[in-house]
């Protein structure tokens, strides 16, 4: 029978809930398990993809076109396997079968309720990865904060699971911060005791505690926890904060995570873990051997968890290279004719990021024109490479009014425009093209030599294209369609003959960096940035 654990979080948001996930996760899969991981969100919209990135960070696009929640992100480096639309579950697509299956009167005509209506939606969910024979265990996250109105459902949806499947196949994990005050010099239990005890009154006990926390917590301190939460010692476990979150599975290992949930679910130890690979990327990753300093212009670069998953793949990327990444984010917004040069000038590499809407498009504009210009090795995803195919049309090929219909509908030269099939949807969320589309790489290319073959697979999330009206006249100016969808011939990747590194994806090539593979065009475009700060000096 597949096993389950649930993490909640008390205390406080932002404890790191989907990093313990994976983190556990990837110490029971080094142990020989399949592992998986879901991630249950308490609010209303049905998933993230209407969502503002101020509001709640990057949307994280699956093989299967779900848009999810960034922790899914977390999920997919740390264990190397693609999660799918079943890894994320909000409130809003609770209700929402809820209501549907109502509408088609499958209750017979009872009241609809949270319970037991509402609750067993949740527990369906719960079960179906673990009822798809893939996986030996199933880590469940809890979105939000014991206590919170929005959670109530689901933290009762755990109790029932967990007496329904019994004790040895369940267990509840709970997250929970040991504070310090400065004031007194010391650190306080007595949040996390409060915690605890709300959980109690749901009726749920937990069997672990892992405790966040600054310094390191003495075993009297772990006594007194273990004490007043009802749980063994060895089921207190520490988080102290770390350099980065990719030591966090070496620091769960050190504090025997892994091994007190095996015992508690009755599963065998089985081999040690084997993490000699993780290691050695930690090993590359903290000691490099050089630094490049990369652009990332955006326009939501205020909150770095807008670009998740390209800040991430960066340090995949540096880590194979031995070189240190500094990321320096740049907003849009702020780069005109007059400052480009003093803000990117001194650059080793740009990547301009993907966005909607029209503010900030004319800065991402302006800053390729003057990275093309200078030879500076350049990096689209995008949005950012439809406005590579908009500077080149507006200062190469002499269309002066070259724009993407996005910005522009009436505009004489719509090098972006929107894809057919999109032209009629009326509906903005799951509607524009997602997921995983194959494409075809021009042997020859800088994209075919990066990835060392002709047929690819690769992530979108957009609703304009490269409108091919204009390709011949691009190819012919130097800017080469290097990847073309097989099925419908839209453009994928573009590139410069004439150019150091000039690269630009309409699909999002950060979605699929892992630890385990580092993506190659992060990686080339990290080697071509490194090539250009030497020769600088």
């Amino acid at each position: 029978m597949t096993k389950y654990i649930f993490v909640t979080g008390g205390v406080t948001s932002s404890l790191g809930k989907g990093i313990i996930s994976a983190s556990l996760a990837k110490l029971l899969q080094a142990r020989g398990y399949s592992v998986t991981i879901q991630k249950f969100d308490p609010y209303i919209n049905i998933d993230p993809g209407t969502l503002n990135p101020y509001e709640h960070g990057e949307c994280f696009v699956t093989e299967d076109g779900a848009e999810t929640d960034l922790d899914l992100g977390h999920y997919e480096r740390f264990l190397n396997i693609p999660t799918s639309q079943a890894n994320n579950i909000t409130t809003g697509r609770i209700y929402q079968n809820v209501i549907n299956k109502e509408r088609q009167g499958e209750f017979l005509g009872k009241t609809v309720q949270v319970i037991p209506h509402i609750t067993d939606e949740i527990k369906r969910n719960m079960r179906l990865l673990g009822e798809s024979g893939n996986f030996d265990i199933v880590i469940t996250e809890l979105g939000g904060t014991v206590g919170d109105i929005e959670s109530l459902p689901y933290i009762e949806a755990v109790r029932q699971f967990k007496w329904e499947v019994g004790s040895n196949n369940a267990l509840v994990i709970h997250l929970t911060l040991i504070p310090f005050l400065a004031a007194a010099g010391e650190l306080k239990t007595k949040p996390t005791q409060h915690s605890v005890k709300m959980l109690l009154e749901y009726g749920i006990q937990p069997d672990i505690l892992v405790c966040r926390t600054e310094h390191h917590i003495s075993q009297d301190i772990r006594k007194k926890i273990a004490q007043f939460c009802n749980v063994n010692l060895n089921a207190v476990i520490e988080s102290i904060d770390a350099s980065t979150i990719y030591d966090v599975p070496l620091l769960m290992l050190k504090e025997q995570l892994d091994r007190t949930v095996l015992s508690k679910l009755k599963l065998p130890l089985k081999n040690e873990p084997d993490l000699e690979s993780w290691k050695d990327f930690l090993g590359r990753l903290k000691n490099p051997t050089a630094e490049v300093r990369i652009g990332l212009v955006g326009k939501y670069v205020e909150l770095p968890d807008a670009y998740k998953s390209i800040t991430e793949s960066f340090i995949h990327a540096g880590a194979f290279n031995e070189c240190k990444v500094r990321v320096e984010c740049i907003h849009s917004e702020s780069i005109t004719e007059e400052n480009v040069k003093a803000k990117l000038g001194k650059l080793d590499g740009v990547l301009v990021a993907p966005g909607f809407g029209a503010r900030g498009i004319e800065g991402k504009i302006t800053a390729i024109k003057f990275i093309r210009e200078s030879n500076i090795p350049f990096f689209g995803i995008c949005l950012g490479m439809q406005c590579a195919v908009i500077e080149f049309g507006r200062n190469v090929l002499g269309l002066t009014h070259a724009h993407s219909t996005e910005m522009d509908e009436n505009t004489e030269h719509a090098v972006i425009s929107m894809m057919e099939e999109q032209k009629k949807v009326t509906l903005k969320g799951g509607t524009m093209r997602l997921g995983s589309y194959p494409c075809e790489l021009k042997k020859g290319s800088k994209a075919y030599n990066i990835y060392g073959k002709s047929k690819i697979t690769e992530r979108h999330r957009h609703r304009y294209e490269f409108n091919n009206d204009f390709l011949k006249q691009y190819e012919t100016a130097g800017m080469i369609a290097s990847g073309i969808n097989p099925e419908n011939n839209l453009v994928e990747i573009v590139e410069l003959k004439n150019h150091p590194y000039f690269i630009a994806s309409q699909f999002h090539p950060e979605l699929k960096s892992t630890v385990a593979n580092p993506h190659p065009l992060f990686v080339k475009f990290v080697a071509a940035s490194l090539e250009h700060s030497k020769k600088k000096h």
